[in-house]
């Protein structure tokens, strides 16, 4: 799978890295835990921080597009993002604190 980072934005504010990202790849779309272990080794950042927004393929294409969020730390990341974002990258295991 390659991946190309097509736009990526410093969030001072929110204290993160906002990435629009493009997956190429063979066969079926990838599923979100193996587009998150594609970007977490082309983005260099932990898996405890990066979060998967959304993901969509492209029709007709070995493509998929989507946008993650990369923060400085897990307190931010719980502080900010809504529950069910954080069950669909990290399992139920993980609460939102808030």
């Amino acid at each position: 799978m390659e991946v190309e980072i097509a736009k990526e934005n410093e969030n001072k504010l929110l204290k993160r890295r906002e990435v629009f990202f493009r997956l190429r790849h063979d066969g079926g779309s990838p599923s979100r835990a193996e587009a998150r272990a594609a970007l977490i080794k082309a983005l260099q950042c932990s898996p405890n921080l990066l979060v998967i927004d959304w993901m969509r393929a492209e029709f007709g294409r070995r493509e998929t597009v989507g946008y993650a969020k990369v923060y400085e730390n897990e307190d931010r990341l719980k502080e900010i993002e809504a529950e069910h974002i954080i069950k669909r990258n990290f399992g139920e295991g993980v609460k939102n604190d808030t």
